[in-house]
């Protein structure tokens, strides 16, 4: 049994630090944070932090975690993006590399709590695995082969399927091919990552026949939206329960 206590950084990244990399005052990226919560229906508060300036004056920032860093600068110039992906790269690698810090086991009181912290800490990894486990069962008896992203979300209690596909659209998932209704297509992104898609041949009387691409999900598209679904960032109807469940079966014909 190891006596380190292992602490590992949860990776962020700041609105100023992102307003430095793409030469943008820094009012102009809470601008754009702001524009993109509203887009995707979730509460800044949940990402809002104050700093103090060299004069101790208190500001707001922004701490942001991987999918919202990408989905804000999306917007941004190559040169811009690639500055800011090269930097969180750096950061990850900084926060896989373990903090080790060591007890002091020459006092007692100490060392008992050191112990009893790692034992709590094995049995909470333990139930981690364990829900995980059947997490990935519910998926199992969830996906099915051909079923497009609105198919899925109806399965899972409260999202708000009329707004999934402009979710994931905002998402760099989907984009709408047509200028005057809607016509989703799966994005370079998350084509062969998260989506595919299936070709329909579709005749018409004039005798002009078109090819219609319906998206639809990968298995490992199908796990990372039910990811985003536990952690409460999908658009979710306005009476929803707030209970994460999910239906057995689907009915693909719905």
């Amino acid at each position: 049994m190891s006596n380190v206590i292992t602490i590992y950084q949860q990776v962020k990244m700041s609105s100023r630090e992102i307003a430095q990399l793409t030469d943008k005052q820094h009012k102009h990226v809470l601008d754009d944070c702001r524009k993109m919560f509203e887009s995707i229906n979730i509460q800044s508060a949940e990402f809002s932090a104050d700093y103090k300036d060299a004069s101790g004056r208190t500001y707001q920032e922004y701490l942001l975690d991987q999918d919202l860093t990408m989905t804000l600068v999306m917007g941004y110039s190559i040169s811009l993006r690639y500055k800011v992906a090269t930097r969180w790269r750096e950061l990850e690698e900084k926060a896989t590399r373990p903090v080790c810090v060591l007890p002091n086991f020459e006092d007692p009181p100490v060392a008992a709590m050191a112990w009893a912290e790692q034992f709590r800490e094995k049995t909470k990894l333990a139930l981690v695995n364990k829900e995980q486990e059947a997490e990935l069962q519910e998926l199992k008896n969830l996906f099915k082969e051909g079923i497009t992203t609105t198919q899925f979300c109806k399965m899972l209690n409260g999202i708000n399927t009329q707004q999934i596909n402009h979710c994931l659209a905002d998402r760099n998932w989907l984009y709408n091919e047509s200028k005057s209704h809607i016509r989703w297509r799966a994005t370079s992104y998350a084509r062969d990552r998260y989506l595919t898609e299936h070709q329909h041949k579709i005749s018409i009387h004039s005798g002009d026949d078109f090819i219609k691409y319906q998206p639809v999900l990968l298995r490992k598209g199908a796990i990372r939206l039910f990811d985003l679904y536990r952690k409460n960032k999908l658009p979710m109807k306005t009476h929803w329960d707030g209970h994460f469940t999910h239906e057995k079966e689907l009915g693909i014909a719905s």
